[in-house]
């Protein structure tokens, strides 16, 4: 569980620094700001899932 924890905020990272580089780039609207968007509050919402289970 902790090892899944580890790589979920890996990615929660990654794909944070990739949104927010590619918005300073264009623009926060972009389509593909918005699709890392998505993904990034789907990564936060399986990650709070998790920790709510183990609390």
């Amino acid at each position: 569980m902790e090892s899944r924890l580890k790589q979920l905020l890996n990615e929660i990272e990654e794909n944070r620094s990739l949104m927010v580089k590619l918005a300073l780039e264009s623009s926060f609207a972009d389509e593909k700001v918005v699709k890392i968007s998505w993904k990034l509050d789907h990564l936060l919402n399986t990650y709070d899932e998790l920790v709510q289970k183990i609390s």
